[in-house]
């Protein structure tokens, strides 16, 4: 297949292409090898960076969170060390917290969405990769362009902008040009599309079912703009689709519909040709279930080359890896002229970004005094007018609010925190002690429940009778936090106890609040309470403005891009 290294999204000059012609020339096949992988470093030393990097001589990088100083000093050595400049990606989804630790958290996709204001994700994509390029990333791994059709998705309950096609693409693109702006390259995820599959393609493969038609109007739609606006590269899901497969590969049998991954008829004949993408294209990480479970991995190595992808990321064992594309190669599974074209894209993809010519000049991590920018009170002023403009009150049927220390002093607290792995995440103090000191400072006496050693769900009710709750509370506020990472394929409200005391009884009793701090869709699960709240994040600052807004102190201005009604009835009573 011709690249076009002069067109969309490379834009490469005559000397570009010398270089990047140049460097292919010399490469050994090891060399060539090093190039498609991105490799994850997890708290390694710098002498274990070095020792990789001289053994393997990997393309990129992807890193865990840590201060700025830290990572400013790794991407250095990463740079240092690498015969070719290397690419540092990050996952950068919700702000610089996502590149950096410290870094600024401007709101997961969903939150940007329901501001229904385009230019938060410039400010997303912008501040955010302001503060990765600070530390020397190069890349983010997003915006995430999936489309959530179907609630119960495990994988973009949050990590979605809309359910809206077109509102998808708009805040994608102004995504985009905020991260360009920054200097990063941007990644589109997870083609051929998530969101209607309820399953995790961590732990399963899934399926986007569309027809042909449907897939054009909504995902093709989204691809196909964003392909036009110039994203430079697209991560390719572990997601099956079916329809399109049948059509684009005639007589295929059901056992033969292979992930996207390593189907070529969806990356060449779908993403290549139809939509007509020249960037490059990665994996997504090669250890999920949703891959390995379809192919062996001696065979699934080349096989992702071979079907189109021009990088593979992350290793299992290097060696291994190494190995089996050598193998594929001599077996035939992959051929040295697709090998080249997968560099070659690779390395245009670094042209692109000028890191050839800054590592000539030595400014391929810039200058340590940058790192002020990082959670600077510029970006954090930013984040706190999105969060205000974000906040949505999904449900008040019974006009509870406003509830202040005035009209409902006492309140009785119930939290749930279900947390599963969640990459990123910072340490911080538990939900209930930090939604309790807010409610105390701003003047409520608060309760919270606490789970009695040995007592079951109905002697703990019976330990409260109604008529004492009822004397005792002027109002119940139920918090909940849901988070969790490719360990299960459900993302629901779990309760402490068996019909326990925080379970919403009281909702005939007393006003309540319910206040969701993650997923958008709890309503499902607690249809009886009268006022429910989106705050979609957890931090410190959406707590404080939550209960601001429960108090009638500022108003809710968030307008759900999702149905958190879950197409249901008995959740608008």
């Amino acid at each position: 297949m011709k690249i076009d290294l002069k067109s969309k999204p490379f834009y490469l000059s005559d000397e570009d292409i010398k270089w990047v012609e140049d460097t292919l020339a010399g490469l050994t096949l090891d060399e060539k090898i090093g190039q498609v992988f991105v490799d994850m470093l997890w708290n390694n030393t710098e002498e274990e960076i070095k020792e990789r990097i001289a053994k393997y001589g990997m393309s990129g990088f992807r890193y865990n969170n840590m201060p700025a100083a830290d990572l400013h000093r790794q991407n250095a050595v990463i740079q240092d060390n690498s015969k070719i400049p290397a690419l540092i990606a990050a996952n950068i989804e919700a702000g610089g917290d996502g590149g950096v630790g410290g870094g600024t958290h401007f709101g997961y996709h969903v939150a940007i969405g329901a501001t229904q204001d385009k230019e938060n994700a410039y400010k997303m994509g912008y501040y955010g990769c302001k503060e990765a390029a600070a530390i020397g990333c190069n890349w983010t791994f997003a915006p995430i362009v999936d489309i959530n059709k179907n609630w119960r998705s495990s994988v973009v309950y949050n990590r979605c902008f809309s359910s809206d096609a077109e509102q998808v693409l708009e805040m994608s693109k102004e995504y985009l040009r905020g991260a360009k702006d920054a200097g990063l390259a941007s990644c589109m995820k997870h083609f051929p599309g998530d969101g209607l599959d309820e399953r995790d393609q961590h732990v399963v493969t899934t399926d986007n079912l569309m027809s042909c038609e449907e897939w054009d109007r909504e995902f093709g739609k989204v691809y196909k703009g964003m392909i036009d606006a110039g994203v430079e590269s697209v991560m390719i899901g572990h997601i099956r689709l079916p329809e399109y497969q049948r059509k684009l590969k005639p007589g295929i049998k059901d056992n033969e519909i292979m992930p996207a991954t390593i189907a070529p008829e969806l990356l060449q004949g779908l993403l290549r040709e139809q939509l007509g993408f020249n960037g490059l294209i990665i994996t997504d990480a090669t250890h999920m279930v949703g891959l390995t479970s379809m192919i062996r991995r001696e065979d699934m190595i080349p096989t992702t080359i071979a079907a189109g992808c021009d990088m593979i990321l992350y290793y299992r064992d290097k060696d291994e890896d190494t190995q089996a594309l050598k193998t594929g190669l001599e077996k035939g599974i992959l051929t040295m002229e697709r090998l080249d074209e997968a560099v070659t894209r690779i390395l245009a993809f670094k042209a692109m970004l000028k890191l050839h010519t800054k590592k000539a000049n030595g400014t391929l991590i810039p200058p340590a005094e940058g790192l002020s920018v990082v959670g600077c009170e510029e970006h954090k002023e930013v984040a706190k007018d999105i969060m205000d403009k974000a906040i949505t009150l999904v449900k008040n049927t019974k006009n509870q609010l406003p509830i202040t220390p005035q009209t409902h002093k006492r309140i009785m607290l119930y939290t749930i925190e279900n947390g599963g792995f969640t990459p990123n995440k910072m340490d911080k103090a538990t939900l209930q002690d930090r939604v309790k000191a807010e409610l105390e400072a701003q003047g409520f006496e608060v309760d919270v429940f606490d789970n009695e050693a040995g007592l079951n769900g109905k002697q703990l009710l019976a330990s409260t009778p109604v008529k004492e709750f009822v004397s005792k509370y002027d109002a119940v506020m139920l918090f909940i936090s849901v988070t969790g990472f490719s360990t299960s394929n459900v993302r629901r409200i779990t309760w402490n106890l068996p019909m326990g005391p925080e379970i919403p009884w009281y909702v005939t009793e007393l006003p309540t609040v319910c206040v969701s701090v993650h997923n958008p869709f709890h309503l499902i699960d607690v249809p009886m309470v009268p006022t429910y709240i989106n705050s979609y994040s957890d931090n410190d600052e959406a707590i404080h403005q939550v209960i601001q807004k429960i108090m009638g102190k500022s108003e809710f201005k968030g307008v759900s891009p999702v149905d958190a009604f879950c197409g249901a009835w008995d959740t608008r009573l």
